[in-house]
């Protein structure tokens, strides 16, 4: 597969990611558009490390490495949003002001 294509499949789900997480209005809508883009992320990492040197697996390594950022944002991130709904009944983004009780 052509570094372009890659490349390419990459930005739109970085665009994807972001436009959802900039809209969005819901919790776990936007946990999920920062999962697509960590993902994103990681086709970079995996396709620069296996395209300028293959023989270094610097960039499989680092994409290890945030595979498990994303692992622990996604088994605290949905007890964090079931915590606030529990205490505010209501997921919205724009109607949880934390700092106000």
């Amino acid at each position: 597969m052509m570094l372009e294509h890659v490349l390419v499949l990459s930005a739109y789900l970085f665009c994807i990611g972001i436009y959802g997480l900039i809209t969005s209005r819901n919790m776990v809508r936007a946990l999920m558009c920062l999962e697509l883009i960590l993902n994103a992320v990681n086709i970079n990492f995996v396709t620069f490390s296996d395209f300028f040197d293959s023989r270094q697996l610097k960039g499989n390594i680092f994409s290890i490495f945030v595979i498990a950022i994303a692992a622990a944002e996604a088994a605290i991130g949905p007890a964090i949003v079931s915590s606030i709904y529990r205490n505010r009944k209501s997921i919205r983004i724009n109607q949880s002001n934390l700092l106000n009780k």
